[in-house]
């Protein structure tokens, strides 16, 4: 799963975890993405301590491990932005690709709460546009699994060939062994909750963003909206 920060992408987590065939990989390749760049994200030691920060060995397990016995579904979220050049992704062909997005301006409402002066890159929408060119996927828009939990997610895995699990649906609060060691940070709403939070298509105007974010937003907007273009029909 391919999503930049911010897209609900960790509650899509916790419901995929949820599953009794699942197990799930938080942002494997964050620490390789930190010591790659040299960005100084919260508790950037600690990440780099809690994960190989070499993408061959990242890729390796992705691809090849063995499932726990019982498990048919590996689950990994990824932030796009973590996939840097460098990385050969023709390991990565072999698996199923799906996509979260979620509107810009609402993204970046969210973002700039934890980080105040984000960039084009800290959002991952180029290199989410680029990774759909070359794997290809449903894409899910993150609105829509907020206003109907159900649809979205029969839609989603309908669209992996994986059968769909009312698990999915709901999930106990608290934090979870298999979270990255930037939780803290970062999943304080997503820890107390139990399930996706309905929300009415509509119903709230849209979040007030500082002004000096609008440019940013325009840049966003054309990867946002070829994206967009592919989503999965949730609704009938």
């Amino acid at each position: 799963m391919w999503s930049g920060p911010r897209t609900v992408s960790t509650a899509l987590m916790r419901a995929w975890e949820n599953r009794p065939d699942t197990v799930v990989a938080d942002e494997p390749l964050y620490a390789f993405y930190l010591a790659a760049t040299g960005l100084d994200h919260p508790g950037r030691d600690a990440v780099i301590a809690s994960q190989p920060t070499s993408w061959q060995v990242v890729l390796r397990q992705l691809v090849s491990d063995p499932l726990p016995p019982g498990v048919s579904v590996y689950y990994q979220k990824h932030m796009t932005h973590h996939l840097l050049p460098s990385v050969d992704r023709s390991a990565l062909a072999g698996l199923r690709h799906a996509f979260l997005i979620r509107d810009p301006r609402s993204l970046l409402a969210s973002y700039a709460r934890v980080r105040s002066a984000p960039t084009l890159a800290d959002l991952g929408l180029v290199q989410q546009a680029a990774i759909f060119e070359e794997f290809g996927g449903p894409v899910l828009e993150a609105a829509d699994l907020l206003a109907a939990p159900e649809a979205a997610l029969r839609a989603l895995c309908a669209a992996l060939g994986v059968p769909f699990c009312a698990a999915m649906l709901s999930w106990p609060p608290g934090p979870r062994a298999s979270d990255g060691v930037w939780a803290p940070y970062w999943y304080d709403s997503v820890r107390r909750s139990t399930g996706f939070v309905p929300s009415v298509p509509g119903s709230a105007p849209p979040p007030d963003l500082d002004p000096a974010l609008e440019p940013l937003l325009a840049e966003c907007l054309p990867y946002y909206e070829r994206l967009r273009k592919n989503i999965l029909n949730v609704r009938g």
